[in-house]
């Protein structure tokens, strides 16, 4: 979907790249009956201590019921709308079953309304479609894919993303993620064909402080900025470097290795995530 680039009458619009929305449904309401509350914490726990900086305020949202499960297999269903998400970076698609149960999904990519879609066991590997890893051609591309049989769609669920089924080894799919990593999945695991919509999202431009506010992000201040007692970067005559990038925990960032060498699934990881040098 393109984006939009603003007029600058306002300091605000002179560098604010905008998505046109052109692909969504006019003049369409959410489905009231898949609303739901959405609470904000602003970073705070029980307790009422801020445990995440740098969140709080924001526009007031109501959560939309997703299926990422997709498990009513072999029931067709109708797409009535594409909408806009307030809670998520891809655009969402309204279903229609054939037996009247509505469910909200994530739209992939050159879905159109008014299309026909099936999940499960026997169904066309086409866009929109869900499937067993078991039964999608090798080489497809495929988003919102399950880790744990029936749990639900973990993986590629963002705006752009998708993995490729690489091939099958034994009890296991073997599948390129958008990170690059590429594991073992267990074929029992569900995937979507296709690629989430709104691929454009990472060109926008959001073009003043105001609209990260919006969307509940407070501003966040450079720990190079900060005294040595508030950072480890901090302090310094002039504008010191600040060393080696780190967290305010001491937590190094920019190529150490975090990830628990005892963790269990890296017996199912073929090759690591790529590093950017």
């Amino acid at each position: 979907m393109p984006v939009k680039k603003y007029n600058p009458i306002t300091p605000g619009t002179r560098f604010r790249v905008g998505n046109d929305f052109s692909g969504l449904t006019k003049n369409c309401k959410p489905e009231k009956t898949l609303l739901a509350p959405l609470k904000k914490s602003g970073g705070r726990n029980h307790d009422g201590k801020m445990t995440v900086r740098n969140r709080g305020g924001g526009h007031k949202r109501r959560y939309r019921i997703v299926d990422f499960k997709r498990n009513k297999d072999g029931v067709p269903a109708t797409v009535k709308s594409i909408e806009y998400d307030p809670n998520r970076t891809a655009f969402i698609a309204l279903l229609e079953y054939s037996d009247g149960v509505k469910t909200y999904i994530i739209a992939p990519d050159k879905l159109q309304v008014g299309a026909e879609i099936v999940s499960g066991k026997g169904a066309a590997p086409n866009i929109g479609n869900t499937l067993f890893l078991a039964d999608i051609p090798l080489g497809s591309v495929i988003h919102a894919i399950e880790l744990d049989p029936g749990k639900g769609a973990a993986l590629a669920r963002s705006a752009g993303t998708y993995g490729t089924l690489m091939g099958r080894e034994g009890k296991y799919a073997i599948v390129k993620l958008p990170s690059g990593e590429v594991r073992r999945i267990l074929l029992t695991c569900r995937a979507t064909i296709g690629t989430t919509s709104n691929s454009d999202h990472a060109l926008q431009v959001l073009g003043k402080a105001g609209r990260k506010r919006w969307l509940g992000r407070r501003p966040r201040v450079r720990g190079v900025a900060m005294n040595p007692v508030d950072h480890p970067m901090g302090g310094g005559e002039g504008r010191a470097s600040g060393g080696h990038p780190r967290s305010r925990t001491g937590v190094m960032a920019k190529g150490q290795k975090t990830r628990n060498p005892k963790k269990h699934s890296n017996r199912l990881i073929i090759t690591k995530r790529k590093t950017k040098k």
